[in-house]
């Protein structure tokens, strides 16, 4: 009996806590945002009642319009001039330049970052280690380099992707993964526990829900025809 409880105990726990985690930290961005905008809005234009996630929606919305207007001649102007504006102020241009080039890859349709897994031998000769391609090796990297074929890898730390190392390799010595970015981070995350299936894996398990979806539609009882005979009135 106490085993079994312990065990319901778990199971509630597995299910629960992701998601009530998850809640917790949604509700305090929406929270924070919330009191931040309250702050900046005159309470002449505040409503009478609070509204739960208003400001965030404001800010939302906010975002929106910008980049509405910065397809327009008077958004490319105003985005040119701040532009210019942060580049020739000191120590404020190396913190925009970094922030915009980062932003512009992570965001940037036509980017292939993070959009590639691959393993790579790291830290020594034959042991493996997953990374993310970034870009390929350019500039003053690439003229000090070999004259193969070079790739900048994000190597993520586990249980924390947000740290890690930055590898100069050679394209040929890294090994092209199908997982997708979001099954490496699942691994990344759970230090390996959330092992996504290979593509044979999961073909495998597709055929295996069709054939039991056949065999279940094959197993249902067939609704027989009851034919209905008029009877014909019998001649005197």
């Amino acid at each position: 009996m106490f085993n079994k409880l312990k065990r319901y105990l778990g199971a509630g726990i597995l299910i629960t806590a992701p998601i009530g985690i998850t809640l917790y930290l949604a509700w305090l961005v929406i929270d924070g945002v919330d009191n931040t905008v309250a702050e900046l809005i005159p309470e002449s234009y505040m409503p009478k009642y609070s509204v739960p996630g208003l400001g965030f929606l404001l800010v939302i919305a906010l975002l929106i319009v910008i980049g509405a207007t910065t397809a327009g001649y008077v958004g490319k102007f105003f985005t040119k001039t701040s532009e210019a504006i942060m580049e020739k102020t000191p120590v404020l241009n190396s913190i925009y330049n970094t922030l915009k080039q980062i932003f512009d890859t992570v965001f940037s349709k036509k980017g292939n970052s993070f959009k590639e897994v691959v393993l790579v031998e790291y830290p020594i000769k034959g042991m493996w280690a997953m990374a993310f391609v970034t870009s390929d090796s350019t500039g003053e990297i690439k003229d000090k380099l070999p004259e193969d074929e070079f790739v900048n890898l994000f190597l993520p730390t586990t249980p924390n992707p947000t740290s890690g190392f930055l590898l100069f390799v050679p394209r040929k010595s890294t090994k092209r993964m199908d997982m997708t970015v979001e099954e490496a981070m699942k691994l990344l995350i759970s230090a390996g526990i959330m092992t996504p299936m290979s593509n044979k894996e999961k073909l495998e398990a597709k055929l295996l829900a069709e054939k039991k979806k056949l065999a279940k539609k094959s197993k249902k009882p067939k609704l027989k025809k009851t034919i209905i005979k008029k009877k014909t009135p019998k001649k005197k």
